[in-house]
């Protein structure tokens, strides 16, 4: 069977599966299966493909169709104009969070500071804390995650993207393996409700890891952790920002403000228009 015919085949049964992106996925499977790019695939549509090829790219497919993310299937997705590698360990890098890195980017202390501190909590694959570095290789990171799979799948895309790591990476949850005071805290906390679970989308429902996904009957579990505890690791003045889910922009905060901790409160919508992001200032003098 030629490259093209693969590529109809495998869109129509990813159609017939439900896949909201069928002939994209398609696309994706076959050339990364190929070691090739998509242009690669066009300019060589009328290639036969050879038995081995075409047995080893159904499996692909029939993985596919059972839901198996595309990212988990090729091993890396782009964040940041980075490639992280990505499986069943951590969560799959979302375009939206990027909107957290820009925030964080953002914010008047990196600028000024000469060698500013920045603490991620709950690095997953690393995306936001390599994404941080590769702007500012200045800057103090260091990231925690409680899973030693995460934290193995983001050193190493620390040493893929950035050489020579210049994050910290530390295993605990949330603060517990912390010392010292950083110019900004950044997190994209678990934030999905228990009662929530069940209607998301089977590729992340099946495949992602759960831990990852889950904070409590409301989804607000880690914002509630973190938002008391944060000042004490922000230097005067330093930020805190959170990445929230839809619909909690009221409640987190309510949180920030009755904890009577922070300053400067506010919100950023993404791209669709949901608030995405929490950032607030603690109280204190100010510093950037």
């Amino acid at each position: 069977m030629k490259i093209a015919q693969q590529i109809e085949s495998a869109a129509e049964a990813f159609l017939s599966s439900g896949l909201p992106t069928p002939r994209l996925d398609a696309e994706v499977l076959l050339a990364s299966f190929l070691g090739k790019d998509r242009t690669w695939l066009f300019v060589h549509s009328d290639r036969d493909m050879s038995d081995p090829e075409t047995e080893g790219f159904r499996t692909w497919v029939a993985r596919r169709q059972q839901g198996e993310p595309v990212a988990y299937l090729v091993g890396h997705k782009e964040f940041w104009s980075l490639e992280f590698a990505v499986d069943a360990r951590v969560l799959i890098p979302r375009p939206d969070t990027e909107i957290l890195v820009e925030e964080v980017l953002n914010v008047p202390a990196l600028n000024r500071a000469p060698c500013p501190g920045i603490l991620e909590l709950g690095t997953g694959s690393g995306a936001i804390a390599v994404s941080l570095a590769s702007e500012r290789p200045d800057a103090r990171i260091t990231a925690t995650d409680i899973s030693p799979g995460a934290l193995a799948v983001a050193a190493a895309n620390a040493a893929r993207n950035l050489g020579n790591s210049r994050i910290q990476f530390l295993q605990g949850d949330l603060f517990s393996p912390v010392q010292g005071d950083f110019d900004v805290i950044v997190s994209n906390p678990p934030y999905i409700a228990v009662e929530d679970f069940s209607r998301l989308s089977r590729e992340i429902r099946d495949f992602e890891p759960r831990q990852a996904l889950l904070a409590g009957r409301e989804g607000m579990d880690f914002y509630s952790d973190i938002i008391p505890q944060a000042p004490r690791y922000l230097k005067p003045g330093g930020w805190l920002l959170l990445e929230i889910g839809d619909g909690q922009q009221q409640l987190v905060e309510d949180l920030l403000s009755r904890s009577g901790l922070y300053r400067e409160v506010a919100f950023r919508k993404d791209y669709a228009g949901r608030w995405r992001v929490a950032k607030a200032r603690k109280r204190g003098s100010k510093r950037g």
